[in-house]
């Protein structure tokens, strides 16, 4: 079987590169799938469907347009990881946290201890709580295991 996994959460590290390089070196039977990373794209999703003069509306547009590719790549997944760095607040994680958790859907927190208390309920839902990106790697190693 080759595992889909949604790699969901913060975009200003290389988090993503770590899990996928492990998993590359590890030869797991895994893909890859994420949302948009280009943060000025993911602003701009909605444009196509005309110009706003208020900010609120235009992050309104985009973020329905970006929540067609997440809803859609969260529901083909096998296994989501979920990324919170401690610099911004990520609603856009939480939120893919509680849609996974809706839908069943096996997901891994990633994020440092010093955010444990504010993520208690995220992480309640998660069948995994790992701390670096190698642990990720170390259990996707042992979820594919044949």
């Amino acid at each position: 079987m080759n595992y889909l996994v949604y790699l969901s959460g913060e975009i200003h590290t290389d988090w993503r590169d770590q899990i996928i390089a492990g998993a590359q070196a590890a030869k797991l039977p895994v893909s890859f799938t994420s949302a948009v990373l280009d943060h000025d794209a993911s602003d701009a999703a909605g444009d196509v469907l005309g110009s706003e003069d208020n900010a609120f509306w235009r992050d309104h547009k985009s973020s329905k347009v970006n929540a067609i590719r997440t809803r859609v790549q969260l529901e083909k997944c096998d296994v989501a990881i979920i990324r919170f760095g401690d610099k911004y607040k990520q609603w856009n994680a939480a939120f893919d946290a509680g849609f996974c958790s809706a839908l069943s859907k096996p997901y891994i927190t990633l994020h440092d201890e010093s955010i444990i208390h504010p993520l208690k309920e995220v992480d309640a839902g998660a069948l995994a709580w790992a701390q670096t990106p190698q642990q990720v790697v170390e259990v996707l190693s042992y979820v594919t295991l044949k």
